[in-house]
């Protein structure tokens, strides 16, 4: 129960109408037609994560709870992930609930930095944020809310682009209709060498993002 799954075994394992691989975490959210709905699907998930002894985050908002859920202990995703996400499909499908858009999306800022050990205390510092066990390169929010910071080694300076730059991490099935998107809307394609794991965009300016997905990666 607590061995690391491969994100294909866990994809091909959950129920697709609600459940994405995003970021090493398994996600779905739900609509709900008003509040109450909503936190009754939140109670019922609590009863049956108590029964799992495997507790995600939930996220109650009017119109949609969003589930996450990723087994700590051994960073990654496990069976017990699998077995909860269909625990709470069957609640949701009992209580008649639609997916939102499918599982949303994830944000990470990253910084790229020549001497990491250097620059990561000011931004946990300047954030207030906690660092990530297992993960020495990364610092997260402690309310859970804002966007993960991770960190990326440079050998030599590179002026040509800019040091700060995003990485949205969205299902895999999405990927591809949102680079689309953003190229379209004015966007432009800088390196589709590592598709499907991550493709780089940027902005008219130059500005840099990348639209990121599981696939591709060693946890394939």
């Amino acid at each position: 129960m607590s061995d690391v799954l491969p994100h294909s075994a866990v994809t091909a394992a959950v129920d697709a109408r609600h459940w994405r691989v995003l970021l090493g975490t398994l996600r779905a959210a739900f609509r709900t037609p008003d509040w109450a709905t909503g936190a009754e699907l939140v109670a019922r998930v609590a009863r049956a994560a108590d029964a799992a002894d495997h507790h995600p985050d939930v996220l109650l908002r009017y119109g949609q709870v969003t589930v996450t859920t990723s087994s700590h202990d051994v960073h990654g995703l496990t069976q017990r992930d699998v077995d909860l996400a269909a625990a709470v499909t069957a609640v949701a499908d009992e209580l008649g609930l639609q997916a939102a858009e499918p599982a949303g999306e994830i944000l990470e800022i990253a910084v790229d930095a020549l001497d990491i050990p250097a620059v990561r205390p000011f931004w946990k510092a300047v954030l207030a944020y906690d660092d990530v066990p297992g993960d020495p390169g990364a610092l997260a929010d402690p309310a859970g809310t804002g966007p993960a910071v991770w960190f990326q080694q440079m050998d030599a300076p590179r002026p040509q682009r800019n040091r700060l730059h995003v990485d949205v991490t969205v299902p895999h099935d999405l990927a591809e209709e949102r680079v689309a998107a953003a190229l379209a809307a004015g966007g432009r394609l800088v390196s589709d060498d590592a598709a499907p794991s991550f493709w780089v965009l940027a902005d008219p300016e130059g500005n840099e993002a990348c639209v990121c997905t599981w696939q591709g990666r060693s946890t394939a």
